[in-house]
């Protein structure tokens, strides 16, 4: 694979949403080695502390993913997706709605220490359908995404191999222009690849082996003392962009799944929320503004009237079922008889009116929960729900993600893309436009 020149730092148009689709047949050169080589010893030579720390602490105290960047991935080429604390993808069917957020998801998991497999199980779905292999039979794609957070915008890069091995053949973490980490594939037959990374000092960059199925950056905290200026540099770049990763919540109700009682547990709502009626025992118990927020949304996302919600238990420590309160003179409604989009409503509404820790995400441990923005992701948003229950989404969303603890990354349909449109605030990705 030939070696491009050496990366710049990205100008404005890098900010750009793009979402055309790939023209032209996509190889190994474009879908997996790319842009990404090890660095000169020159080029990972030590930089001063971040400017103006004091002020970049001020405006963005949370790391969060700022940007998504893919590349010969399904649908997209050379696609830059900027996301906003509520971000909507619309489009038609085939436009590569799914594939952005499976992308978004793919690199949390990388980030929460997953093995390549875990987070791409079918990764020839991933290599665009027009894409030839190169004379070694090799096949892939790459992505990436932008974290902004205390020490500035850090860019990570990864180019995948799919066929005909999965593996990682190329990692670069950069910030201002500046490679911090390049990580590439030198032989084949060995399952790792060589990495580099900025130290400073005497040494100037060190180089080791990482293996070819996991994240570099994420195993940077472990490999590194932060010594030197450049080591802590590193460290710090690193650290905010697995914080960023591993503060991302999958979400997908299953109604199917929803409606049979649960024995109680953690309370810990699970990604397809078939544990939703134990986590209404703990909120009811625990947050009583919450659960009155939520059942103030269930009485404009359910049918009938609502006066609250409430959960009957079994003797014993048995399983518990949650109900909808009627109110005085009215028997209650069980959850297991109410719609699919009402029970998508309630989970979604759910979601977006906790947090950390009421939803089964592994948060960094070592930064208080203030210091951390938790990302929802969630395809096909609004599927099963009526024009009503999806406004209202919207609402508790822009409410939520006002607040700077939450942020939204949705697959919506086009109905709940026409009443986002007219939102302030709501960040809309149109594609196939």
């Amino acid at each position: 694979m030939a070696a491009p020149a050496a990366p710049t730092r990205p100008g404005p148009a890098a900010a750009a949403p793009a979402a055309s689709a790939p023209q032209g047949p996509v190889g190994v050169a474009a879908g997996v080695a790319g842009d990404l080589v090890e660095p000169s010893q020159a080029s990972l030579r030590v930089c001063g502390p971040p400017a103006e720390p004091a002020q970049r602490q001020s405006r963005q105290p949370r790391p969060v993913v700022t940007e998504l960047r893919l590349s010969a991935f399904g649908p997209h080429r050379s696609a830059v997706f900027p996301l906003g604390p509520l971000t909507l993808f619309a489009g038609p069917s085939g436009s590569g709605k799914s594939q952005a957020l499976a992308a978004y998801e793919a690199l949390a998991g990388l980030g929460s220490g997953a093995v390549l497999e875990e987070v791409f199980p079918d990764p020839r779905a991933r290599i665009p359908d027009r894409a030839v292999p190169d004379a070694q039979r090799r096949r892939g794609f790459r992505l990436g995404c932008t974290v902004d957070g205390p020490v500035g915008p850090v860019r990570l890069d990864l180019a995948v191999q799919a066929e005909p091995t999965l593996r990682i053949v190329g990692e670069r973490l950069s910030q201002d222009g500046q490679i911090l980490l390049a990580t590439a594939l030198r032989d084949p037959g060995r399952r790792s690849v060589q990495a580099a990374w900025l130290t400073g000092g005497a040494i100037g960059v060190t180089r080791a082996p990482l293996p070819d199925d996991r994240l570099g950056t994420a195993l940077l905290p472990l490999r590194v003392a932060g010594s030197t200026a450049g080591q802590r540099q590193v460290l710090a770049a690193a650290e905010q962009v697995v914080v960023a990763l591993r503060a991302v919540f999958p979400c997908d109700p299953r109604p199917d799944l929803m409606r049979a009682a649960v024995p109680p547990g953690e309370g810990r709502l699970l990604g397809d929320c078939a544990n939703l009626a134990d986590v209404l025992r703990r909120t009811r118990k625990e947050c009583g503004t919450r659960h009155a927020l939520l059942a103030e949304a269930a009485r404009t996302g359910c049918a009938g009237p609502v006066a609250g919600l409430d959960v009957r238990a079994s003797a014993g420590g048995g399983p518990v079922a949650a109900v909808l309160d009627r109110g005085p003179g009215r028997p209650a409604t069980e959850l297991a008889r109410l719609g699919g989009g009402e029970l998508r409503f309630l989970a979604l509404a759910l979601v977006l009116l906790t947090g950390p820790g009421v939803l089964a995400v592994d948060p960094a441990a070592e930064l208080l929960s203030a210091r951390q923005a938790l990302t929802v992701l969630a395809d096909d948003f609004d599927r099963g729900l009526d024009r009503r229950q999806s406004a209202e989404l919207l609402r508790l969303a822009l409410l939520s993600c006002g607040r700077g603890h939450i942020r939204v990354v949705a697959v919506v349909g086009e109905g709940t893309a026409a009443i986002a449109r007219d939102l302030p605030g709501v960040a809309m990705v149109d594609l196939g436009a």
